[in-house]
């Protein structure tokens, strides 16, 4: 019998070190191939190739065959996505959007360089330091618009009612990217907050938004989280936080490295509570979303209205590459207080992109804290659905901002009942409804703009 234990120990011996070799030489080889080819096509190619683009397209072509929430990120990229998470950049302050060749401004922010030099919404802005932006799409502009603090941008303005265009150097300063876009009040004592994405803001927004509403009466919320496609995890936690008990599982994730193994909870009281909340989703709320709606679900604190949202159930972290690049790498799934992963599958991309409807049959089952049974691998499914119903000729109109256009002429009193006398009192507030003189008035309109 020793002599076989030995035997063992003696082969495991010879064997063991053997294998690992084996697989550092296939590491090794791996990365030589890389280097061999990266060297052939630099020397042998027939016209010069910058080795940083073959490098970043190396990396980019390992991402890819992962899943489609890990990438790489550019200087362009990394920028965007620290604006993003901080909450804030550097540049003018106005909202804007593309309508055919024009570049329109919706809104200049307040307080901003914008807002301060007297920007209007519906300026066109046809010149960014000279260059035409009819070529540009809207990320292009904005990228044009925005830069390092303190520097300066020429715009050339085409205001409606002016013989000739003008223009106006800018100073860019900090502008904050508040995520909670809209809060007003739907009625006496129902509240209404909407959400673009979860930022190291949002939270303290919500909180203050809420402070203004509750002084104005509001008893019940609904919070909008359509079209949110997530942000920071921290976030999602700390909202799912406002709602919930001290000590309620709010989110788990699971990795294979186990730093990544973890639980949530909340950990504050005296928030919100015992408010009555009603959560909107779609199928673009994904990621930090899903985590606040799930949370929410699981622990029967509130109601779902909308859409099966979208089915993201993985989470990323960023890992620097260098100065101005990083890899965004997914490291975990994450599960919701019932244990269910949200995660559609992904082995197929085009149905995965375009956000298909998941058949219950085969996915995972899980139950509420009251016993309502709900399914995972297929996103947040809500309470009560109502489908988004968007027909073709809306979205044609929305793109060519002819809502946004004739409600300025409206306003101003440049259309057809803007300009009748019964209709000069008339006010736009938050009570506002267009009623059958408004839709005849904007038919008149559009024929107008055939």
């Amino acid at each position: 019998m020793r002599k076989k234990i030995g035997l063992i120990i003696l082969v495991l011996s010879l064997v063991g070190p053997g294998l690992v070799a084996s697989k550092d030489d296939l590491w090794k080889d791996g990365l030589t191939k890389i280097r061999v080819m990266t060297e052939f096509i630099q020397k042998q190619y027939h016209q010069p190739v910058s080795l940083k683009k073959l490098e970043e397209a190396a990396i980019k072509g390992m991402l890819r065959t992962l899943d489609p929430h890990s990438y790489f990120l550019d200087p362009r990229g990394f920028s965007r996505l620290t604006e993003e998470y901080k909450g804030k950049y550097y540049g003018l302050g106005i909202m804007i959007q593309k309508q055919g060749e024009k570049l329109v401004v919706i809104t200049p922010l307040e307080g901003t360089p914008a807002w301060r030099l007297g920007i209007q919404p519906g300026d066109v802005i046809s010149h960014i330091n000279g260059e035409s932006t009819k070529p540009l799409s809207s990320y292009e502009a904005m990228q044009r618009l925005r830069g390092k603090k303190g520097t300066s941008v020429t715009i050339t303005i085409v205001r409606e009612g002016l013989d000739k265009p003008f223009d106006l150097t800018i100073e860019r300063a900090e502008i904050p990217l508040n995520s909670v876009r809209y809060a007003f009040m739907l009625s006496p004592d129902v509240g209404y907050i909407f959400i673009n994405n979860f930022a190291e803001t949002t939270t303290r927004e919500f909180e203050e938004k809420m402070k203004m509403l509750t002084k104005k009466g509001l008893r019940k919320l609904i919070l909008d989280l359509r079209g949110n496609g997530g942000g920071t995890f921290v976030q999602a936690i700390e909202m799912a936080d406002e709602f919930l008990p001290r000590g309620t599982k709010i989110v788990s994730i699971k990795g294979r490295n186990p730093y990544y193994n973890r639980e949530f909870r909340a950990f504050r009281n005296n928030q919100y509570e015992d408010l009555p909340l009603v959560i909107l989703i779609d199928r673009g709320s994904a990621s930090a979303s899903e985590i606040v709606s799930g949370a929410i679900r699981d622990n029967d604190r509130g109601l779902l209205v909308g859409e099966r949202s979208w089915g993201k159930g993985l989470v990323q972290t960023v890992f620097p590459l260098a100065p101005d690049a990083a890899v965004s790498l997914t490291t975990a799934k994450y599960f919701t207080p019932s244990g269910l992963s949200i995660q559609r599958d992904y082995s197929h991309l085009e149905d995965y992109l375009f956000s298909r409807n998941v058949s219950r049959e085969n996915r995972e089952v899980g139950y509420t804290r009251k016993g309502r049974k709900v399914y995972g691998q297929g996103g947040i499914e809500p309470d009560y659905e109502v489908k988004f119903s968007y027909k073709p000729l809306t979205a044609r109109m929305l793109l060519r901002g002819l809502f946004f256009s004739y409600a300025r002429k409206l306003v101003k009193g440049e259309t057809s009942l803007g300009r009748n006398p019964a209709w000069k009192n008339q006010t736009f507030d938050i009570d506002f409804q267009a009623d059958e003189r408004v839709i005849q008035d904007y038919q008149v309109y559009l024929q107008s703009m055939k």
